[in-house]
């Protein structure tokens, strides 16, 4: 154990006498007979600090465990939180694995801890430091402060979810991303939203596929969380099924395996769309031959000739799909430079009628 040699004495109530001559009247120690101002214990700092020890009880030593999969801790309870290094989240949770620090029924003393640092280790170490500032009454209105290190043993441990990502058959929940057009540009931007909100955050796994994705979860909500984080960003249908698994007669309880197909529409920005009569007539009867303007939980339109837009809902869609005129993929586009330009006059024939 690492102590500072930095310990403080507070006097509540110190004895303070002036002599005739005025100046302030000193005791000896009743141990080493250093004359030291008067105190309750009659006893100097270093004596105090070698009869008593602030740190009693205290834990000095003490075990995290860390996934190594997600590397989240072990909280209480079976419950795993997300911690950076050095943090105040992983700070509190080292100070409740510190045990004397809160008062017990039983004890008469109490104490008080004045700051919390952390000390630079090595990250491959496996080792957490922190140095704590405490306070203690050893005696009646005598408090001693002293700081001390206290050393956290990082362990490996798997969380329930890591664990169940190694077992065959373990999901629960499983979403099927789809979208059946040749270009994946609508998909490619569904990707960065979802590693950017971290929507995928509980997925025990990942598969890829030609025309889309699946993600397998442990239960059916958090596969209904990722669900309705696609309903905000990208206009799709979902189609669900689940299958039985087996069954406990006795119990009454039976487990299922939830599939959950997401069909996300088959336009993309910048594609021509020519939209349905009844569809352009529903949005502001705008004219049929449009362009997408952007995707998000609905299609963006704009009319090129006018400039006009519309807004075309998820529902409306699938009530009556359509496919684009003409895709904006790359390998159907034409790059062109321009090298010069003429000026073009139009010259207009008037009538003799007019001109008189």
């Amino acid at each position: 154990m690492e102590m500072s040699q930095s310990l403080h004495t507070f006097a509540a109530d110190p004895l303070q006498s002036t002599m005739a001559g005025g100046t302030a009247a000193t005791i000896l120690c009743c141990i080493c007979a250093t004359p030291i101002a008067p105190n309750p214990s009659n006893t100097c700092p270093s004596c105090l600090a070698s009869q008593s020890d602030v740190t009693r009880g205290i834990s000095t030593e003490a075990q995290l465990h860390q996934c190594r999969g997600c590397s989240r801790w072990h909280q209480d309870a079976g419950k795993w939180i997300g911690c950076e290094l050095e943090s105040r989240e992983l700070m509190a949770l080292c100070l409740t694995n510190v045990s004397g620090l809160k008062k017990r029924k039983g004890e008469g003393d109490r104490v008080r801890l004045v700051d919390a640092a952390w000390v630079w280790t090595e990250p491959h170490s496996m080792r957490l430091k922190i140095r704590l500032t405490i306070q203690r009454e050893v005696l009646t209105g005598t408090i001693l402060q002293q700081s001390f290190i206290v050393e956290f043993v990082v362990r490996n441990q798997q969380c329930v979810e890591c664990q169940a990502a190694f077992r065959t058959g373990s999901w629960k929940s499983l979403v099927q991303v789809r979208q059946r057009v040749n270009h994946k540009r609508t998909f490619l931007y569904l990707e960065q939203l979802i590693l950017k909100h971290g929507a995928h955050r509980g997925c025990l796994s990942i598969e890829t596929f030609k025309d889309g994705m699946d993600f397998y979860f442990p239960d059916k909500g958090k596969a209904g969380r990722f669900i309705s984080f696609l309903e905000d960003v990208v206009p799709m249908k979902v189609k669900s099924s689940k299958k039985l698994i087996g069954t406990d007669d006795k119990s009454n309880v039976s487990n299922y395996k939830y599939t959950n197909l997401v069909e996300i529409a088959g336009v993309c920005k910048d594609d021509l769309l020519f939209l349905p009569k009844k569809l352009a007539r529903s949005i502001g009867n705008i004219n049929r031959l449009v362009l997408v303007k952007n995707i998000s939980n609905v299609i963006n339109v704009i009319d090129p000739i006018t400039g006009q837009t519309g807004i075309i809902e998820s529902d409306a869609y699938w009530r009556d799909p359509f496919r684009p005129v003409i895709t904006a993929a790359r390998t159907r586009l034409t790059r062109y430079v321009v090298l010069g330009k003429d000026a073009v006059f139009l010259e207009r024939n008037h009538s003799k009628k007019a001109v008189g």
